[in-house]
């Protein structure tokens, strides 16, 4: 009986300390897990903390570009505008000084037929006071030979007609005839003198051609 109550004392006993180990044991398991899951968290808390990090560097880098290009975009808007503004004077200022060199030379031919003008109104009065023939011829041809001078200083001269060949570029044709004494393309009679200023024409001669 002695024997049997030590060997059930000692069966409680192991059966006690297995409890005992499991439990243990079970502690342990639930302190690994507990670890394990703070330690996870800690990282993936850590691991938020460094892409927020990450993501508010990166919106702030941004930011300071847009700031940036926004910078350059008024900049360059502002220099479109002042060389809009520029170019709109400029034009204008051209405009004005074209205006003013055509009035400038429009006064100047005026000014070189003003003498002209004066002596056809002689011409006119010493024709209403009984001037003889002689006389007003005498003044008809100073006056065109003076007109022909003034004509001459603004490089203003005649197209070559009668016995020259005929050349589209100066000449118009409004009359042909046959004529075997002249040779071909042969300006024959001048209807309307023409008149050209440097290489310019002025007025293109108005012409009968042979052949």
């Amino acid at each position: 009986m002695a024997k049997d109550k030590e060997l059930y004392d000692k069966n409680e006993e192991v059966k006690n300390n297995e409890t005992n180990l499991e439990e243990t044991l079970e502690k342990a398991e639930e302190t690994v897990e507990e670890t394990v899951k703070e330690s996870v968290k800690e990282d993936s808390t850590a691991c938020d903390k460094s892409d927020n990090d990450n993501l508010d560097k990166e919106v702030h880098r941004l930011k300071a570009e847009l700031d940036e290009k926004s910078k350059q975009c008024e900049e360059y808007v502002n220099m479109f505008q002042r060389v809009a503004a520029e170019f709109d004077n400029y034009k204008k200022r051209t405009a004005k000084e074209k205006s003013e060199i055509y009035d400038s030379a429009l006064i100047d031919v005026v000014k070189a037929f003003l003498p002209v003008i004066d002596n056809i109104e002689r011409a006119v009065d010493a024709l209403n006071k009984g001037a003889d023939s002689n006389t007003l011829e005498e003044g008809i041809n100073l006056i065109y030979k003076q007109f022909k001078e003034v004509l001459g200083k603004l490089e203003v001269t005649e197209i070559e007609g009668v016995g020259s060949t005929f050349d589209p570029n100066k000449h118009n044709a409004v009359m042909h005839v046959e004529d075997e004494s002249y040779g071909e393309n042969i300006i024959v009679e001048e209807l309307q003198k023409g008149y050209r200023c440097k290489d310019k024409i002025i007025r293109y001669s108005m012409v009968k051609v042979a052949n």
